[in-house]
């Protein structure tokens, strides 16, 4: 299977691009500089150039604080660009693999959220976000739309890689304690998609992808440096404090609780997803060895 992959420079696109060889597949990886997916044109180009057997759109906008000024910006990556690439799909008759997100709910339930809950985007990023959703739905009769969270790697910008920095820089650190979620490491989020497109089943329609155990920003900062300092990571952290979102105001909302349930998709694809912990422990090896 040739698989086109856009955004192969962010952190999903990168562990898909690793993970290719592993699943027979062929990758092939363009980020904006190779294809300008806001470009109608240069999409149906990109088709006819690579002749992929599906698509897999790893790229986003992700400033979630930057959108709320930014909307057109965020409208075109997120919304736009995602209505070119399945609509171009729909058209080759080609399977398209898009990745969502956790914001696009408001954080009000209490326990996690399904594929059937009702969808209420806090902020620019969730709206646009689920904008895109909507179109793969239009346009798209081959598609799985998988909505992740809290997405950490060896690459890019990410939380693990900002609490291993602020923790070898500061004494003191303060984390938000009250919003829940489930960490997922792109390298899983990676496996599974390709676990999907090579079943052969063609369950198509929408996932949730996340990470088994519930977390708080701050207990996420604990098992960052708790198994930081296992494995030999020189912090000068001594004190983590647990905040209040109400203590560290963010242009945009976020949701409270965003933890997703997977049952579906485990029970679809017979899938068996790991524990966050246990990706944990392999992104900081690889960070070390850098």
């Amino acid at each position: 299977m040739k698989v086109l992959i856009t955004g192969c420079h962010g952190q999903v696109g990168r562990e898909l691009m690793l993970l290719a060889a592993s699943y027979d597949c062929e990758a092939v990886g363009v980020d904006r500089d190779e294809l300008n997916i806001t470009d109608q044109n240069a999409v149906v180009q990109a088709i006819y150039k690579y002749s992929p057997d599906a698509i897999i759109n790893a790229a986003a906008y992700t400033a979630v604080d930057k959108a709320e000024d930014d909307v057109a910006a965020a409208q075109a990556v997120n919304a736009t660009a995602v209505s070119y690439l399945a609509e171009a799909c729909a058209n080759a008759d080609i399977p398209f693999v898009h990745i969502s997100t956790d914001y696009i709910f408001d954080g009000r339930k209490h326990g996690d959220y399904d594929e059937y809950d009702v969808v209420s985007p806090l902020g620019v990023y969730g709206e646009t976000k689920l904008a895109g959703e909507e179109a793969v739905q239009k346009f798209c009769k081959k598609y799985y739309i998988l909505r992740t969270s809290w997405v950490f790697s060896a690459h890019g910008n990410n939380f693990v890689k900002t609490m291993l920095r602020l923790g070898a820089e500061r004494d003191v650190l303060g984390v938000v304690a009250d919003q829940y979620g489930k960490p997922t490491s792109a390298n899983e989020i990676a496996r599974v998609i390709y676990e999907m497109l090579t079943s052969h089943k063609q369950a198509w329609g929408l996932y949730h992808i996340a990470q088994s155990e519930v977390a708080t920003w701050f207990g996420f900062a604990e098992a960052i440096f708790a198994e930081a300092r296992s494995q030999g990571v020189a912090l000068k952290l001594s004190t983590l404090n647990a905040i209040q979102t109400e203590d560290y105001p963010t242009p945009a909302k976020r949701p409270a609780n965003s933890e997703l349930n997977c049952d579906k998709l485990e029970q679809t694809f017979k899938l068996n997803i790991k524990p966050w912990k246990d990706s944990l422990a392999d992104v900081i090896k690889d960070l070390n060895h850098v």
